[in-house]
C-alpha cells in the first residue's frame, strides 16, 4: 500500500497531465464532426478488413459444398435441357402419355479421382459406379469437351478410357459439315488428339472446330472435341489431321457420365440375323 501511495506521490504531476489530455481529446472527438468521422472512419476500416479477411476465409471452407452444389444443377439443368431438346424435336410425334418425353441421354456428375495422361494408355477413375447406374461403354465429358469412355466400373467406382489411349477410337467430324473421321491419340502430347480418314476433299482449315460424330452409341452428336492445329503435309492416304483439345487433360475435377437411353436397343437390332 505504502508503495502505491508513493508511486502517485512521485508522479502526480505526470498522472495528472495525462487525465487531462484524455479530457481534451474526448471533447474534441465529441464536439468536432471531423475529428469524430475520422476516428470513427478509421475504425470502419480496420473492422471492415477483418471481416473480409473472415468472410473470404469462411467462403473457402464452404468451397467444397458448394462445387458439390453447382454440379449438382449443372446435372440437373442438363437433364431438362435433354428433356426439352427431345421434347421439341418430335412435335409430330403422338403419344397416349403426354408426360413421357423422347429423351435420348441422361447425365450424371462424377467427381475424378486418379487421372493419368503421361502414358501411352491412360484411364481416369470417377467416385461413381454400378450403384449410381454407371455401366461400361458410357460417354464422359465436361462443360469443354469429351474425355473419355467407360470401361470397367465397380459399385462405387468407375474406370475411364482416356481419349490419351492409343485404345480409343471416337467418331468425329468438322463442325458445320458432314465429313467424318476417327479421332486417335498417338502417345506424344497430351493437348493433342490426332483427326484420320477425313475425305482428301473435305474444307478444312486451321482453327476449325471437331467435334463428335454421333456415328455411335456412345457420344452425343455435336460434344466439343477441339480445334485444327495441322494439317498433314501432302494429299496421304491417311489424311491426318492434328486436333489441340479444349480440355487440358492434367487439370480435369468434375465430369458427367452419359447414357444412351435407346443404345440397348439399337445394338439389339443392329446385331440381328438377317432373315
Amino acid at each position: 500500500m505504502q508503495q502505491i501511495i508513493y508511486f502517485f506521490q512521485k508522479f502526480k504531476y505526470f498522472l495528472f497531465f495525462l487525465l487531462l489530455e484524455l479530457i481534451a481529446v474526448s471533447f474534441i472527438f465529441n464536439n468536432l464532426n471531423f475529428h469524430k468521422s475520422k476516428f470513427v472512419n478509421s475504425a470502419n476500416i480496420v473492422t471492415g478488413g477483418l471481416y473480409r479477411t473472415l468472410s473470404d476465409y469462411t467462403e473457402y471452407l464452404h468451397l467444397r459444398s458448394n462445387n458439390n452444389i453447382l454440379s449438382d444443377e449443372n446435372t440437373r439443368l442438363k437433364n431438362i435441357l435433354e428433356k426439352a431438346i427431345s421434347k421439341s424435336s418430335m412435335i409430330d410425334f403422338i403419344i397416349v402419355d403426354s408426360t413421357k418425353y423422347m429423351q435420348k441421354y441422361i447425365y450424371t456428375e462424377a467427381k475424378i479421382i486418379n487421372n493419368n495422361y503421361s502414358k501411352p494408355f491412360n484411364f481416369l477413375t470417377l467416385n461413381k459406379g454400378k450403384r449410381q447406374k454407371i455401366n461400361k461403354e458410357m460417354a464422359v465429358i465436361n462443360s469443354k469437351g469429351i474425355i473419355g469412355i467407360t470401361e470397367q466400373t465397380s459399385n462405387n467406382y468407375a474406370r475411364v478410357q482416356s481419349i490419351l489411349s492409343k485404345n480409343s477410337n471416337i467418331n468425329a467430324r468438322i463442325k458445320g459439315n458432314t465429313f467424318y473421321g476417327t479421332l486417335k491419340w498417338d502417345g506424344v502430347d497430351y493437348n493433342r488428339v490426332q483427326l484420320h480418314d477425313i475425305e482428301r476433299q473435305a474444307p478444312i482449315k486451321i482453327g476449325d472446330t471437331i467435334e463428335t460424330g454421333g456415328k455411335s452409341t456412345i457420344f452425343p452428336e455435336g460434344i466439343p472435341i477441339g480445334t485444327v492445329l495441322k494439317l498433314s503435309s501432302g494429299n496421304t492416304a491417311d489424311n491426318k489431321i492434328d486436333v489441340k483439345l479444349f480440355n487440358d487433360m492434367s487439370n480435369l475435377r468434375y465430369v458427367y457420365v452419359v447414357k444412351n437411353i435407346d443404345k440397348e436397343e439399337i445394338l439389339s437390332l443392329e446385331n440381328m440375323d438377317n432373315e
